[in-house]
C-alpha cells in the first residue's frame, strides 16, 4: 500500500450500522488495567483524578509498502475497518485544542508497542498510543472486536472518561476521520474547561 493510500479513504467504503456492541459501556467503572504505552510507560484509565481522557480504539494502522492482513480488497471490504491513519491524523491535528480543553489523548489497539511506535514517530503524533495486546482491557469492558485474518481487532470506537467512568461513547466511527471533532465538541458541551 502506498503511503498515500493510507492517508486517504475510498469512497466506496461499506459503513458500519450500530450493532449495539457499546450499549453497555456508558457509566461503567474503567478497569484498573495497566497498557504499554508508546511514551516507554504503563498508562492506567482508571483515575478518578486523571483529566477528561480520550480513548480511541481502531482495528490496526497500516505501514507504507505493505498491504493489510488478507489483503486490500478484503480489509477494504469490512465495514469501518479501513481508516486507522486518517484518524490518527485527525485527533494529531486537533490535539491542541483537546488539550486546550484540559483533556488528554491515546489511541488503542491490539498491535504491539513496538509497531505502535513506528506509526507515532511517523505520523508525528504527539500522544501515545496503548497497546492491549493481550486484550486484559478490552475483555473486561467487552469492547467490540472483529477477528481478521487470524488477527483479533477493535471495531473503531471511542471512549470519553471523566473521573474513572466511561462519560460516553461515539461507536460507530465513520469516516474513521470524523470523531476527532465530535469529542472536541462534547468535551466543549461537557467538561469543566471549556466553560
Amino acid at each position: 500500500m502506498r503511503t498515500e493510500d493510507l492517508l486517504t479513504l475510498p469512497p466506496d467504503l461499506p459503513v458500519p450500522t450500530d450493532d449495539g456492541a457499546t450499549d453497555h459501556l456508558a457509566g461503567l467503572a474503567v478497569p484498573p488495567i495497566g497498557l504499554p504505552s508508546t511514551d516507554g510507560g504503563v498508562v492506567r484509565l482508571d483515575d478518578p483524578s486523571a483529566p477528561p481522557t480520550v480513548v480511541f480504539a481502531y482495528p490496526r494502522t497500516g505501514r507504507p509498502g505493505e498491504d493489510p492482513p488478507g489483503g486490500l480488497d478484503a480489509w477494504n471490504a469490512i465495514p469501518g475497518a479501513r481508516g486507522c491513519t486518517p484518524q490518527a491524523c485527525a485527533y494529531r491535528d486537533l490535539h491542541a485544542e483537546i488539550s486546550a480543553l484540559g483533556a488528554r489523548v491515546f489511541g488503542l489497539s491490539t498491535q504491539d508497542t513496538g509497531y505502535q511506535r513506528e506509526v507515532v514517530e511517523r505520523l508525528g503524533l504527539p500522544y501515545p498510543l496503548l497497546s492491549d495486546e493481550e486484550l486484559a482491557f478490552g475483555d473486561a469492558l467487552r469492547l467490540p472486536r472483529f477477528e481478521h485474518a487470524g488477527l483479533t481487532l477493535f471495531k473503531r470506537h471511542t471512549l470519553v472518561i471523566v473521573g474513572g467512568r466511561i462519560a460516553t461513547v461515539f461507536y460507530p466511527v465513520f469516516p474513521s476521520d470524523s470523531d476527532a471533532a465530535l469529542v472536541v465538541r462534547w468535551l466543549r458541551d461537557n467538561t469543566p474547561a471549556a466553560r
